[in-house]
């Protein structure tokens, strides 16, 4: 396999001097270990932790809202009798109630695309977070359901910017080495936030009055207050003040993320440097920052690869865990011990995506999410294999429980958060904020179109097809697992300049681990032609 080598023009404005310590920071970033990237970086990890721990709250409420559906005081609120003389939500208002949130959330986010930019990360976090304070009061207060509809309609609109800041937060504070640590910790909040909400419902089990779904709702409020605090005292990104010209500030921002005497080869300025430099090469490629230039060019190409790759998520069959509780029910189990499993499912979540962080340092990002979907997609058909037996077997009914658990571990060591260190790497810096909205807001239309199958695929009054319906999503996976292999990038130890050659230079995806790039070569070699160098190997870097 050749290789290939290639510099790119310098715009008139960066000296030779910027260019020069450009090169220095990126050869810095290559030699720079895990254990040396959290001595020298440990701000910019605590203060990603922070910002991303907002993910909490939308785990927390969505899962809340599809288990709410298992739940006897609030089938009997807000459910109808059935003729069983048991209370049941149509499917009709349970893909209602499940999408009423994405419908929020593509409207936050289309906003988001243009609020983050202008007025940076920290100001819209709190906006939003104030937003939810507000929001909240629709839903405890609901008595109906159109009117919970509403809530979930606009406490969904902050939660689209929850959704993409937090990510490309991590991605812009931290050096390579520690990139798919941070962008995959937000998968980890929302597993802390399915495992709260499951837990807060079983615990409020045995209530029979309405308290026994207010009381979750509520808590909902515990969040933002401590939230805002934190996050007023962030520093901003230094790569969005680049982008506003803003060099002093960017390089205070870098300080405060930093400890730079605990590293010999770390410096300041050489890094805001590269970040000047970056900045300068993508405006070369493409001028224009809005949504339409990221249909334009190869950016064309990044913006499909970040929707398909987020869409996965959902396409792989993930749905099953949102409708945890309720599918067990409807596999067989009992409410009691259904509730038990959902706890199980996301405590194994959360074993699974710290799990992923050991497996990236050697698999890389693209590997992970191919074997992913490969076992995902077995495990899939297992269950739907059960569920041809389960309506009278409890032996299948414990075992498709099972195989759900380790669904979930697979799917949280793999797919799930490896996604999240995808989409924030992949797009270009001056597109990334408007690139992930996009993507995000396709995964938020798939997940409208699973949110209106799911429920009727689960629901007895509907086309009940039980633990059966592991067939459709293993079909649905095997396709995503062919789209993976041919289109899929690893973008393993890049930098963002690295990237930004490697899909201007149109490599194939197969190929991005083994071809070798220099985005800073001297002014001097380049306009020579790409050269082919024979049996190199990048080497293995986060």
């Amino acid at each position: 396999m050749s290789n290939l080598e290639q510099g790119c023009v310098p715009s008139k404005e960066l000296t030779a001097q910027l260019e020069h310590d450009a090169h220095r920071a990126v050869e810095a970033e290559h030699k720079m270990s895990l254990w040396q990237s959290l001595k020298t970086y440990p701000h910019a990890a605590g203060w990603s932790i922070l910002l991303s721990t907002a993910i909490v709250m939308e785990g927390y409420d969505t899962t809340l809202i599809s288990n709410l559906y298992a739940y006897e005081s609030f089938q009997r609120t807000y459910g109808v009798k059935g003729a069983d003389g048991k209370y049941q939500l149509t499917a009709a208002w349970q893909s209602g109630l499940s999408n009423g949130a994405l419908v929020g959330e593509i409207l936050g986010l289309m906003l988001n695309g243009i609020i983050a930019e202008r007025f940076g990360y920290r100001k819209s976090l709190i906006g939003a977070l104030m937003l939810c304070i507000a929001f909240t009061f629709i839903i405890f207060f609901s008595a109906s359901l159109p009117v919970l509809l509403v809530g979930e309609i606009f406490i969904g609109i902050p939660w689209g910017v929850f959704q993409t800041i937090t990510t490309t937060y991590a991605a812009e504070v931290c050096p390579v080495v520690l990139r798919p640590y941070l962008t995959t910790y937000v998968n980890l909040c929302w597993v802390f936030g399915q495992l709260i909400a499951s837990g807060v419902l079983k615990a409020m089990q045995a209530r029979t009055d309405e308290w026994g779904y207010k009381i979750p709702f509520a808590l909902q409020w515990m969040w933002p207050v401590p939230l805002i605090i934190g996050i007023a005292l962030a520093p901003e990104s230094p790569w969005w003040l680049v982008r506003k010209g803003r060099h002093e500030d960017a390089r205070k921002a870098l300080q405060r993320l930093t400890v730079p005497e605990r590293d010999p080869d770390f410096n300041a300025d050489e890094t805001i440097a590269m970040i000047r430099s970056t900045n300068e090469m993508e405006k070369q490629w493409s001028e224009g920052v809005s949504y339409w230039d990221c249909f334009k060019g190869v950016d064309l190409r990044r913006l499909e690869i970040v929707c398909v790759t987020w869409s996965i998520q959902t396409l792989c069959g993930s749905t099953f865990m949102g409708y945890s509780t309720y599918f067990y029910e409807q596999a067989g189990l009992a409410t009691s011990n259904s509730f038990t499993m959902s706890i199980v499912m996301y405590v194994m979540g959360a074993i699974g995506t710290v799990t992923s962080w050991l497996l990236m340092g050697k698999l890389g990002r693209r590997t992970m999410y191919l074997s992913g979907q490969a076992t995902m997609a077995l495990l899939l058909f297992i269950i739907g294999l059960l569920g041809l037996v389960s309506p009278n077997n409890s032996g299948a009914q414990w075992a498709i429980g099972s195989m759900l658990l380790v669904y979930t571990f697979v799917y949280d060591a793999t797919v799930g958060p490896v996604c999240y260190s995808l989409v924030s790497e992949l797009p270009s810096t001056r597109l990334r904020q408007k690139t992930v909205v996009l993507a995000r807001n396709t995964y938020n239309i798939v997940g409208i179109v699973t949110n209106i199958l799911t429920p009727r695929m689960l629901n007895p009054t509907a086309w009940n097809w039980r633990a059966k319906t592991g067939f459709f999503w293993a079909g649905s996976c095997l396709l995503c697992l062919v789209w993976t292999y041919f289109r899929l990038p690893e973008p393993k130890g890049r930098t963002y300049a690295e990237l930004d050659l490697l899909f201007e230079q149109k490599v194939p995806a197969r190929k991005f681990k083994t071809t070798v790039v220099d985005p800073f070569a001297a002014q001097s070699q380049s306009e020579e032609k790409i050269s082919k160098i024979e049996h190199v190997e990048v080497a293995e870097k986060i």
